[in-house]
């Protein structure tokens, strides 16, 4: 499976959490490592991301307590979250801080065998949001399927990024 959709898929149902999973022909480190520290190379900013036509990286401080943020042309700096769990090439977790309460992603990267990788995503927190901002966010993102839409393609663009960027020392 090298394009299309993740493998499962589950809505986002009023405030649950939304669940994804993806398997990708890499390895667990390279995985991690795509994810990580080359997802500015991957990452769909337009239209996720903050600054859209203006972002020229996606960075992250690798180790709990991190910013995770984009970086725009003019040298503007804009925060999406701070990594709370940092466990190469296992796990990683942040909160999301884009909407109008935090709420947190997490990633399990787990080895289905020597060059493959099972991705579970995790964006929960949707219980914090008042029905008015979980309208706002639902109407604000329905225009790529809303979050569970775009989670669905980040996830996707990761798995091409995994099985087509080169390992790097």
């Amino acid at each position: 499976m090298t394009t299309g959709e993740p493998d499962k898929v589950v809505p986002l149902r009023g405030r649950a959490p939304i669940r994804q999973t993806i398997v990708i022909r890499s390895d667990i480190e390279h995985t991690f490592t795509v994810f990580t520290r080359d997802i500015g190379r991957w990452w769909p900013t337009q239209p996720f991301s903050l600054g859209t036509g203006k972002v020229v990286d996606v960075r992250l401080d690798g180790r709990p307590g991190g910013r995770v943020y984009e970086l725009w042309a003019d040298g503007t700096e804009v925060d999406w979250g701070e990594i709370l769990v940092w466990e190469p090439p296992a796990r990683f977790a942040m909160t999301w801080t884009t909407l109008p309460v935090v709420t947190e992603v997490e990633l399990h990267f787990r080895a289905l065998g020597p060059a493959v990788t099972r991705v579970e995503l995790e964006h929960r927190g949707w219980d914090r949001l008042s029905t008015e901002q979980l309208a706002a966010v639902v109407d604000m993102s329905a225009q790529y399927g809303g979050y569970e839409g775009g989670w669905t393609r980040i996830l996707a663009e990761l798995r091409t990024a995994a099985e087509t960027i080169e390992e790097s020392a």
